[in-house]
């Protein structure tokens, strides 16, 4: 059965227990409760005191998110685009990229590693396809002309 969400308790709740499995940001976590059935009159005073509380927290969901992207071999671009998707401001998304201590050259050389065995473009059609797969995934294009030619990434 499921609940219904019209009273600012089962709003709460709810948005407590989406919070208990991940971090969440206010919008998507306003878009999750109104899919659910909430009204934004009760959605917005519960999520203001989840934030007052610390329980909601953007920097955290920033930087969880950072995190995880990065881990999976997805480079900064990638991710400022999926946060900004998400309805996070821009200014906050490159503070947190900034912040996050992540070394994109180390992040970039364990993605063409896992997806290439470390095996160098050969020729033009292989190095187009190597160079299209890490700019998909979001990593800068010098960067990965330093990759893929052999030179030092940390220039």
């Amino acid at each position: 059965m499921a609940v219904v969400l019209d009273t600012p308790v089962a709003i709460r709740r709810t948005a407590m227990d989406l919070l208990a499995r991940r971090e969440h940001g206010r919008v998507e976590l306003t878009r999750k409760l109104r899919q659910r059935g909430a009204s934004d009159e009760l959605i917005e005073p519960e999520l203001d005191r989840l934030a007052e509380e610390g329980l909601l927290s953007e920097a955290r969901y920033l930087e969880s998110f950072i995190r995880y992207r990065s881990n999976a071999g997805y480079g900064p671009a990638r991710i400022r685009e999926e946060l900004g998707q998400r309805g996070l401001n821009r200014g906050d998304i490159d503070q947190a990229l900034r912040d996050s201590g992540v070394d994109w050259a180390e992040r970039l050389q364990e993605a063409w590693q896992r997806k290439y065995a470390g095996q160098r473009p050969q020729d033009p059609r292989s190095r187009a396809q190597q160079t299209r797969f890490l700019a998909y995934r979001g990593f800068a294009m010098d960067m990965i002309g330093r990759l893929l030619s052999g030179r030092d990434l940390y220039d």
